[in-house]
């Protein structure tokens, strides 16, 4: 079952939705504050932003708190974190003290065009929250309002002193600490913020978007007809992690490899060839650019919960998913042995510890495409849902269980008449780039000791249909050659050697590559060949495209 990548992000104002925005201002935020009930009785009389003004060793923390302001669904209102704390809302404070964070920076940050976004994420956020803890004997845990988490002890948070402890406001609590608590990045943010890889995280922030969830917030009624919600619930979702790993969640564990941009943008360019779809989908250079993202990081995210051993092997997300279509003989996909040595993923790799696991850099892609993307297709005939057309021919799906037999079991096909049948079968998946096109037919001895007079080759002519990347459907006829079948063995022939698809089906529902086997027998070598197949597959062996 697929775990969506979400983060659930609670923005406190007035969110319209299907209506526009009302006026935002002071009156907004007294209808927030309207809506909390003060966190402590006898909390004193002073809100929590007039204690922190009142100490004059906070005036740089009260600084940067006046000049953030509030975002909500990805917009900045008029509303700074000075009014928020002076209202009824419940909140904890961890104020550091001057002098012990760059509020410069801060502040020239919070004039950008996503400077607040980020300040209101890195810092303001990381010295809020919604929990009103006071500091006590033992050891506890407090959720800030990033969703990041800090150990609270009697004297320390975090491990940084404590100058004043449970300092009660009428809205909250302040702790005074020694030092501003350093922002931990979790996995996703690391790969979209640090500097050597930025080519990766150009690519991941363009598969970004929201989900309001009405259910999860909470409204203040109705205006015109249209609901007014006074907290709205936003869930923050990524195209990509969707189906990579929950990277933006605070609650789990994960180790990522990824290369630095040079290494990144010269795997992206040579990956992004076998991607070509052609002009007839739409938005083909959009299916392009995610299938080359999600061909690069499919293999490159681990779950620590799936792993028995990291020195001996690793197995990426996809591998639970998979591993049950695996053969013997066949490669297995998903799985890399001894990581950490030389020639494993994680050799000479840079590691990076984050707030939900460890991002490993590396100078160049570590993997090769044949352990990844660039692999072989097996076409399991047997599936008669493969079969998109068929002539003079009725086709059924035989199991049965035999080690030369692929997958246990193969496609009888049947004449129904005297003339030559044919039947076409869908290739999935098929990516922008050459394979060897080849068939495997299985000879009469599967049934057991067949009639020895039974025992005939059959004849047969085969034909590939593709598209070209301007969107026209082709046909290659196989250089015309006609094949015959090897009656004595588990037979591999080989119809087309390198060739080149010009564009990709890959993940579409719908197929325009197929292959078309006729057979070819004449009137007078009936006697000679048989006119019955049983096709065990259709094999596609990947080449290179330099190759």
């Amino acid at each position: 079952m697929k775990r969506p990548s979400i983060i659930k992000r609670v923005t406190n104002g007035i969110t319209v939705i299907g209506y526009c925005l009302l006026v935002i201002g002071m009156t907004a935020c007294s209808d927030w504050t309207d809506h909390y009930e003060p966190a402590l009785e006898n909390g004193g009389d002073a809100t929590l932003w007039q204690q922190l003004k009142a100490n004059p060793q906070l005036s740089d923390f009260c600084q940067v708190l006046e000049q953030t302001r509030k975002f909500r669904m990805h917009r900045k209102t008029e509303v700074s974190f000075a009014q928020l704390l002076d209202g009824s809302q419940a909140f904890t404070v961890i104020a550091p003290i001057n002098g012990t964070f760059n509020k410069d920076s801060l502040l020239r940050l919070v004039e950008t065009a996503r400077g607040d976004s980020m300040v209101e994420k890195s810092f303001v956020f990381n010295h809020l929250s919604r929990m009103t803890t006071s500091m006590k004997e033992g050891s506890q845990t407090l959720r800030l309002m990033n969703g990041k988490t800090v150990s609270v002890t009697k004297s320390t948070i975090q491990d940084i002193p404590v100058i004043t402890a449970n300092q009660r406001a009428k809205n909250g609590v302040i702790h005074v600490i020694s030092h501003a608590i350093p922002y931990d990045f979790n996995l996703y943010e690391a790969l979209c913020d640090q500097p050597d890889l930025s080519a990766i995280g150009s690519n991941l922030r363009q598969f970004e978007w929201d989900e309001f969830d009405p259910d999860a917030s909470v409204s203040s009624g109705i205006i015109e007809g249209v609901p007014v919600y006074i907290d709205s619930v936003v869930h923050e979702h990524n195209h990509i992690l969707d189906n990579i790993g929950l990277l933006n969640a605070e609650d789990s564990t994960y180790w990522v490899v990824v290369p630095t941009n040079e290494g990144w943008q010269k795997a992206w360019e040579n990956t992004s060839k076998y991607f070509v779809f052609d002009k007839s989908y739409m938005k083909a250079d959009s299916l392009q650019r995610y299938w080359t993202n999600r061909a690069l990081l499919d293999d490159a995210v681990f779950n620590m919960t799936d792993q028995k051993s990291t020195n001996d092997s690793l197995v990426s997300v996809p591998y639970l998913s998979w591993r049950r279509s695996y053969v013997a003989g066949r490669p297995i996909y998903h799985v890399f042995q001894k990581p950490f040595a030389p020639g494993g993923i994680l050799y000479g790799a840079t590691p990076l510890q984050c707030s939900n696991g460890i991002l490993y850099k590396t100078k160049e892609w570590p993997f090769t495409p044949e352990q990844t993307f660039f692999k072989e297709l097996w076409t399991e005939t047997e599936s008669s849902w493969y079969v998109t057309d068929e002539k003079d021919c009725v086709y059924s799906g035989i199991r049965l269980i035999a080690d030369s037999v692929s997958q246990n079991g193969f496609l009888q096909i049947i004449p129904t008449g005297r003339s030559n049948w044919e039947i076409t079968i869908r290739l999935d998946n098929v990516l922008s780039c050459k394979y060897d096109v080849c068939a495997i037919i299985l000879p009469q001895a599967v049934f057991g000791n067949p009639d020895p007079k039974k025992i005939r080759p059959c004849k047969f002519k085969a034909s590939i249909n593709y598209v070209e990347a301007d969107g026209q459907e082709n046909t290659f006829d196989c250089g015309g050659t006609v094949f015959q079948s090897n009656p004595e063995k588990v037979d591999t022939v080989m119809l087309a050697e390198a060739f080149s698809f010009p564009a990709t089906n890959y993940n579409q529902s719908t197929s325009k590559i197929s292959l078309t086997i006729k057979c070819s027998i004449s009137t007078s070598e009936r006697a000679k060949f048989s006119n019955e197949m049983l096709l065990d597959c259709i094999y596609l062996r990947p080449r290179r495209i330099e190759d």
